[in-house]
């Protein structure tokens, strides 16, 4: 099936990811890649691959940018939609190979590894994402600070993982992080309570850093991945210290 599938990709200043994304495609024969104006070698990088489309959009939403890439001239049956610090498994790939879905089938959801300077977690509080789908048969949607893809049809989940494989600088992670909490925290004032996940429904009830380090180290059992771990729940807390601080500065 891999010559059905059209892998496409989002970027904006990913020089430290997007070539570990893209050596993981090279069974692809059009990779899209829409770029949100880098000024960093991005696009030198992505253009040193003879298999990529590299375009450009400026960016106004997540969900608005997804759904003008994956209407670029799509000729495939599927799109395979990633973010360009996600990196397919061999494991994944032998699998899209085989698959034969029956035609009510519109998507597949992919579970993730996350990896904390190259090395993985035995697990992360990353939730599966529905990556493959059928061209014209998804359409994003805002979610917060990050978009989720509306599937016409039946959606399966994938055996094998994708890593996500982040390592652009600290810096780069605590600006995203701020900005993102910001979007959460209105997404959370304009939801009803009634209506939230039950880790949404935690954060309202401003319990998000107190729960975070036990959840992560202890019932993820991050505690026996050692520095990397710790590394990753310090980053979960910021996170949630982050949105805290983005509700209540809303609040006034």
């Amino acid at each position: 099936m891999l010559n059905q599938i059209t892998p496409v990709i989002l970027t904006y200043n990913e020089a430290p990811n997007i070539g570990r994304t893209l050596d993981a495609l090279s069974w692809a024969k059009r990779i899209v890649v829409l770029d949100s104006l880098s000024d960093d070698s991005t696009q030198r990088i992505c253009q040193g691959y003879a298999n990529v489309d590299f375009q450009t959009r400026p960016f106004d939403t997540h969900a608005q940018q997804w759904n003008a890439a994956i209407n670029l001239q799509i000729e495939t049956k599927w799109i395979l939609a990633l973010d360009a610090d996600y990196c397919l498994s061999h494991e994944l790939i032998n699998e899209l190979r085989t698959l034969n879905p029956d035609n009510d089938v519109g998507g597949f959801e992919a579970s993730f590894v996350y990896k904390i300077d190259g090395k993985p977690l035995r697990g992360s509080l990353y939730p599966p994402v529905v990556t493959l789908f059928k061209h014209g048969q998804g359409q994003y949607e805002q979610d917060g600070h990050t978009q989720r893809v509306k599937i016409k049809g039946q959606v399966l989940k994938l055996t094998h993982c994708i890593y996500h494989d982040d390592r652009k600088s600290s810096t780069r992670w605590h600006s995203s992080q701020k900005k993102y909490a910001e979007q959460e925290a209105r997404k959370l004032r304009k939801t009803s309570f009634r209506t939230l996940s039950v880790n949404d429904k935690a954060r309202r009830l401003y319990l998000g850093p107190l729960l975070v380090v036990p959840y992560t180290l202890l019932v993820r059992g991050l505690i026996f991945d050692g520095r990397k771990g710790f590394k990753y729940t310090w980053q979960r807390l910021i996170a949630e210290a982050y949105l805290l601080k983005a509700w209540f500065g809303q609040s006034r």
